[in-house]
Formats: structure tokens, sequence, C-alpha cells
């Protein structure tokens, strides 16, 4: 009765009623929806659809790995979590910088998703998932876009499954990317360490420029993910901040090319919270990192998976084609959809947890390892990727 009258909402353009996962409020005075399950508790944006906060239920901290700017009190109001691009958003269809065309004609950077209403078309739980439906059309682009957001009872994972619609008779390429972008007080410095199925990576190129502000590794340069080759010749492990130090850089790693699932994960050794995701390496075959560090205590980093190695307009992408040897971009066929899976899992990690080395789905089980700690955390995750 639920679904049927979901569906009947949907077809006449009303929202379908909502579920108990499902409330509407406020949060850093953005209007969100509420979705939610006895474990996490996720906060997404109506205008742009991010992910704008995440909880652990009966959590007393409060803390999130998106940012908890009234945690940072020294830092100006004007620069906690301002803009649409915040929390976990979606780049699409389009990744970083329009080209001058493009931006003549009114497309901004990261794509128009994240631009976009968002609206909710159905929500239900008939038994122990909830599932949210989510679209957004892109005048400029002539596509859809549709998230599904579902949570299972008893599990600390969000599952999440899109679809991005061509309007158009013909075939176009199509940059894709998620976003997640960390802040404090879950970001800290030597703390907060970033691990992942990685393998070749590069400096990003700047033309005619520096590069980053104070950027201490070359631009352009190759190396083995996660240690970088420092401009002082020195070694830079790209897991962590190091303590009282101002610079921002942006990098890229490809994800280990025999893994059907690849995965990131982030944790912060200190206060024991880890923050996860698993995907389809086909799907998204690059993570850039994107580092900013400051001195006032917000810094950030965008730990982005994605269809192409560096946030370049779609025109730069087609002439490069491939990066070690894997395409940059993907096919978007005529008046056809392609579609992206992935899942999220935020948990308390293990005391003495400081790094991972794997993460993979076993049996309905996520299986997290530390093994120079002897550290493995078993989560439930019933749903497939």
């Amino acid at each position: 009765m639920v679904l049927a009258a979901a569906l009947l909402c949907a077809c006449t353009g009303a929202v379908a009623q909502t579920a108990p996962a499902l409330k509407e409020g406020t949060v850093y005075n953005r209007l969100v929806y509420f979705v939610a399950n006895d474990k996490l508790e996720v906060a997404v944006v109506k205008q742009g659809g991010s992910m704008l906060r995440i909880l652990i239920q009966g959590d007393s901290v409060g803390l999130s790995p998106f940012g908890n700017p009234e945690m940072v009190p020294q830092v100006p109001e004007n620069r906690k979590l301002q803009g649409p691009m915040v929390g976990h958003f979606v780049c699409v269809d389009g990744f970083g910088s329009p080209s001058s065309e493009e931006r003549a004609a009114g497309v901004a950077m990261h794509g128009e998703a994240y631009l976009q209403l968002w609206t909710l078309v159905a929500s239900e739980k008939p038994g122990s998932t909830a599932t949210v439906k989510f679209a957004a059309k892109m005048p400029l682009l002539q596509e859809a876009f549709t998230r599904v957001l579902r949570m299972v009872d008893g599990e600390s994972v969000i599952y999440v499954d899109s679809e991005l619609e061509s309007q158009v008779a013909f075939d176009r390429t199509a940059n894709w990317g998620e976003h997640p972008f960390l802040f404090p007080p879950f970001l800290e410095p030597e703390k907060t360490v970033v691990d992942m199925s990685g393998t070749r990576s590069r400096s990003r190129t700047y033309p005619g420029r520096s590069g980053g502000r104070g950027m201490p590794f070359p631009q352009g340069q190759d190396f083995t993910w996660p240690i970088a080759p420092g401009t002082d010749g020195k070694p830079v492990d790209l897991r962590t901040q190091q303590a009282n130090v101002a610079w921002s850089g942006h990098t890229t790693t490809l994800m280990e090319p025999s893994r059907k699932l690849a995965y990131i994960t982030v944790l912060n050794t200190d206060r024991h919270y880890l923050l996860g995701y698993v995907f389809r390496r086909e799907e998204f075959p690059w993570v850039q990192n994107y580092m900013s560090y400051t001195l006032n205590g917000w810094s950030s980093r965008g730990v982005e998976f994605a269809t192409q190695p560096f946030d370049l307009p779609r025109r730069e992408m087609v002439e490069l084609g491939k990066m070690f040897d894997t395409p940059v971009y993907r096919w978007l066929p005529a008046k056809s959809k392609i579609a992206t899976r992935f899942l999220l899992f935020y948990v308390k990690s293990p005391e003495g947890m400081t790094h991972v080395d794997d993460v993979r789905l076993e049996n309905g089980k996520l299986v997290v390892e530390d093994r120079a700690a002897g550290k493995t955390l078993m989560l439930a995750a019933s749903l497939p990727l």
C-alpha cells in the first residue's frame, strides 16, 4: 500500500507520503531532509542534495566528518560551511572549471546537479529498509539526475544509487565525481589519516603558474600512493596533515586495477571515528586528494572518487583520453542512462586502530582491517554492490 501510494504521488507530481525514516529540518541554516535508521542520521540539503552532516545515533559528541563549525569557535563565521560545496556533494555532469565557452553559457564549476533544487520523489520503509529517492533537473546540460539512499536497520551503512539521464539525441562524454569534503574537528593534523586501495599517483599541473599555495611536492610528478617526493628532497606522506603547516595541493591516485571494489577510509585516531567508502572501481577509477591546510583551525580536505583524475574541463579530458592506461571519462549514450552505486559507513573505530590495510565485502559483512595493530572491524552490510 505504501509503495503504491508513493508511485501514484510521483506520477501526479506530488511527493509521496513520508515514512518515519524521513523528517525535515534545518542544519547550519540550511533546509534539509533527515534520513535515518537506528545507527546513523544523514542530513540531505534540499538545494543541491549535499549530505551536509552525518551523525552516529546516540553519540554524545555529535561529530560529523563534514565539519562541526560550532566546535571551532576561533574561525570567523563567514568561513564556516558557506555555499553549496560542503559535505558530500556530487559533481555531475562536469568536474572542475568549465571551459570559457561553457562559462559564458552559464555553466558553473563542478557541473549543475549540486546547484539545483532536489525534489523528494518517494520515501518508504515497508520493513527494515528505509528508501528515499530524490531527483534534480539540469536544464543547461539537458540531463536529469536521480539519487536513492537506502538504510537498513542495524547497519552503520548508507547505500547510494544514482542515475544520470541524457535528454539529447547524441552520445556525449560524462564527467562525474563524488566529492566528500572533510573539515575540523574530524579533520585534525597528525590525527586524521586517509587510506585507500590506490597505486599509481600524480600531482596536478598548474600551467602558467606555480600551483597550489606552498605545495610541498613538484607539479606533474608521478609517485606511488601515499608517499610523494618533496620539493626539498624529503618524502611527503599524503595520508595525514603535518602539524603547523599551511599549504594547498592536489593529487590523483588510480585505484588498484585488480580490485572490483575500491575503498577510501578516513580515520581520526585520537577521537576514534572512522568514515569509509566502497565503490565500483570501473565506475570511479580515480581518487582525487585536494588538501587545503591552514593555521587557523579550519583546514579542509577533499577525497573525491571520480571518472577523471583532476578537476578539469571535459574538453581537456577528451584530449587526454587516458592516463596510466585508464579512461578519464565515461560515455553517456543518446537518450539513455548511466548509473553508479557506492556505500559509505561511519562508526566509532576500535581502540588502537591507526590505519586501514583493506576494506572488503564478505557474506553480508564489511571487513575493515588494520593488520599491523591486529585490529579487525566487522560491520553488517546486507545489500550488495
